[in-house]
């Protein structure tokens, strides 16, 4: 009903919505709606020229990108700006919602499942840095040295006021935050909040990006989602907690263990794997992080096969209970809509063919990003998601990310400085 933002705005005192979208990369894409406008904006809409705003599949001579904003998704953020307020958008063109939207493929590829319901967790892993003049990377805390600094108290409390802010906003939001914790990395933190539908927590993943980046400039901190920043230490994952329900009932717990039902889900996904691996480790530097044979802990968290176990985090998916499997190859850099909509669909299929996960057998993950969208395009499951909202969108995120790759393999870097300049 129109008029519900400018009421919801007035009754908690903001002044300025943030009308919010990504991109196909992620990139967090808004503009400013001063609240004199929330009736204007709740009914028409904000514009964007299209093209200027990344991957989203337009040219600069096509109509504009109209944000038309889900007032359901109306969420007060007074930790960054007191007076502001977020909305999440589903991007339309000429009335009609963009195919090459991710919050529009993901609600698309949830109205494929009919009455099955996707409720997912994810967990946002980040560092925490600052660049010195010659832009070298380190961890924000210049005491954060130990070679396994995984949940050390100390350097958890020195970063004790980011990440309590952090925290206090998200409970603030309903959200459930229920732990706070240093990771594998030096300066890598992880703060998870309660599952949800699956719409919902790509929704938060993006919103807690975003709170999280912002609260940490505040502190002259850069948070960083990057898969891979450093070459010696563990890289951050986005693992994903997926189960389905139907009519508020949970479909994954059977006698004993995970049911037929999410057996053959869980099937789906291995049998997938390598071209889902495009879709949630979608750059260049996550390869950095799947591939990586070390680290200083001695671990680096990250499954390099297409197999499953229980508990065993060494899996590409793990059954920690009858409740949930958990993917866990998607990493910091994934668009949360995408790597749902992709991930359902890859374990609808294994439901639909009645798969056993003992009988698939997923094989190595890609190697490259160039190997992944190979498997990508060959794979008309993970493809036909992307394509769910309308055709050609797996096609143009293939090609970028091809010219993605190309671009880094065109770029001579420190390592082949190191090793060829003077080895002839």
């Amino acid at each position: 009903m129109s008029g519900d933002l400018a009421a919801r705005a007035a009754a908690d005192g903001v002044t300025f919505l943030l009308a919010v979208f990504v991109d196909l990369a992620g990139k967090p894409c808004a503009k400013l709606v001063p609240v004199e406008a929330a009736d204007e904006f709740e009914s028409d809409g904000v514009g964007f020229a299209g093209y200027a705003v990344g991957a989203i599949g337009q040219q600069p001579s096509d109509p504009d990108l109209v944000a038309m904003p889900d007032v359901a998704t109306y969420t007060p953020l007074p930790q960054v700006r007191e007076g502001l307020a977020l909305v999440h958008c589903d991007p339309h063109v000429d009335g009609v919602p963009w195919p090459y939207a991710p919050r529009v493929i993901l609600k698309a590829a949830l109205e494929r499942a009919g009455d099955l319901e996707l409720h997912a967790g994810a967990e946002v892993e980040y560092f925490l840095v600052t660049r010195d003049a010659e832009g070298r990377l380190s961890p924000a805390d210049a005491r954060d040295t130990a070679a396994q600094p995984c949940y050390d108290a100390r350097g958890l409390t020195r970063m004790y006021d980011h990440l309590t802010e952090v925290s206090t906003a998200m409970n603030r939001l309903g959200w459930g935050n229920y732990a706070n914790d240093h990771e594998d990395g030096n300066g890598q933190f992880e703060q998870n909040f309660t599952f949800a539908d699956a719409l919902t927590t790509a929704d938060r993943v993006v919103t807690a990006r975003y709170l999280i980046s912002v609260l940490a400039e505040r502190r002259g901190m850069t948070a960083t989602f990057m898969p891979k920043p450093f070459t010696d230490r563990t890289g951050s994952g986005m693992h994903l907690h997926l189960s389905l329900w139907r009519d508020g009932t949970a479909l994954f717990p059977g006698d004993g263990g995970l049911s037929p039902l999410a057996r053959a889900f869980l099937a789906g996904v291995l049998d997938h794997a390598c071209g889902l691996q495009a879709v949630i480790a979608p750059t260049v530097n996550s390869y950095k992080r799947s591939g990586a044979t070390s680290t200083r802990s001695g671990a680096t968290w990250s499954p390099r096969r297409a197999t499953y176990g229980g508990n065993d985090r060494t899996h590409l998916v793990r059954v920690p209970d009858a409740n949930r499997i958990e993917l866990r190859g998607a990493d910091g850099s994934a668009n949360p809509y995408l790597a749902l909509a992709a991930t359902l669909a890859a374990g609808l299929d294994g439901v639909a063919r009645d798969l056993d996960p003992d009988a698939v057998d997923g094989g190595e993950l890609a190697p490259t990003l160039l190997h992944a969208v190979d498997a990508l395009v060959a794979d008309p499951v993970v493809s036909g998601a992307l394509d769910a909202a309308g055709p050609g969108v797996c096609a143009y995120v293939a090609d970028r990310a091809r010219t993605e790759f190309l671009d880094w393999h065109g770029t001579v870097g420190e390592w082949e400085i190191d090793r060829y300049l003077t080895a002839f």
